[in-house]
C-alpha cells in the first residue's frame, strides 16, 4: 500500500475546492489525506465541511499577532505539527510569505479562476468581462513569491458568453476549478510532474 500523502488546507472562506478534494480522496480518486484544514477566518465555512469529514481544523486568528510573520510562524508551526508534506491553498485569502513558501518549495499549491498569466489578484471574473475576453477558465499552479506567478501546472478553459454576469462565469469557471485542482494534486504528489524553468512538464 503506497502511504497517503498528507495535505494541509489554507482556507478562509465557503470552501468549495476542499470539498471537491475531500470527495476524490473519499472516492479513491486522489491517494491523500488531509492532516488539517487551517482557516484565517472563525467562521468560514470550510471548517464546517472538514468537521463533517472528521478532519482537524485550526483557527489562527492574525488580530492575535502584532507581526505577520508571526501569524505564519504559527501557520506553519500548525502544519509541521500535523505532519504535512504538501501545502494546498484553497480560497486562501493572504499572500504567503517567502518563508513559508520555501518550507514547501514546489509542494504548495494554488488555483486561480483565470487563465494566468492573465488577470492575476482579486476581482478576476469582473475584469475578464471588462475587457471583452472571449475565453477565461482557472490555472493552477506552483506557490511563488509574486502573485499568481509560480509555474502553471493544470489550466481549464470556458468560454465567455455574451450575456454572462460575475455571478455567471464565476459559476461555471468554479465548477472547473472542482474538476483539475484533485487532478492537478494527484500529478504534484505523486511526482508525475517535473519543473523545468517556468514549464512543468509532465514525467
Amino acid at each position: 500500500m503506497i502511504n497517503k500523502a498528507k495535505l494541509g488546507v489554507l482556507v478562509s472562506g465557503r470552501g468549495s475546492n476542499l470539498q471537491s478534494i475531500i470527495d476524490n480522496i473519499e472516492k479513491g480518486k486522489l491517494n491523500a489525506e488531509i492532516a488539517i484544514v487551517i482557516s484565517d477566518v472563525k467562521d468560514a465555512y470550510a471548517l464546517e465541511r472538514a468537521r463533517k469529514h472528521n478532519i482537524g481544523t485550526c483557527f489562527v486568528s492574525p488580530k492575535d499577532f502584532k507581526a505577520r510573520s508571526r501569524f505564519f510562524d504559527e501557520i506553519a508551526k500548525n502544519l509541521e505539527d500535523n505532519n504535512v508534506e504538501y501545502v494546498i491553498l484553497a480560497g486562501f485569502m493572504r499572500i504567503i510569505p517567502l518563508s513559508l513558501i520555501n518550507a514547501y518549495k514546489n509542494k504548495m499549491l494554488n488555483i486561480h479562476p483565470a487563465l494566468l498569466p492573465s488577470f492575476p489578484g482579486l476581482g478576476v471574473q469582473k475584469k475578464a468581462l471588462e475587457y471583452g475576453v472571449k475565453y477565461s477558465g482557472c490555472t493552477v499552479h506552483f506557490v511563488d513569491k509574486g502573485c499568481d506567478t509560480g509555474p502553471i501546472v493544470l489550466q481549464a478553459v470556458v468560454p465567455v458568453l455574451e450575456d454572462d454576469t460575475e455571478e455567471t462565469l464565476s459559476q461555471r469557471i468554479l465548477k472547473e476549478e472542482h474538476r483539475i485542482y484533485p487532478e492537478a494534486i494527484d500529478l504534484v504528489i505523486n511526482g508525475k510532474v517535473k519543473i523545468v524553468g517556468r514549464k512543468v512538464i509532465r514525467k
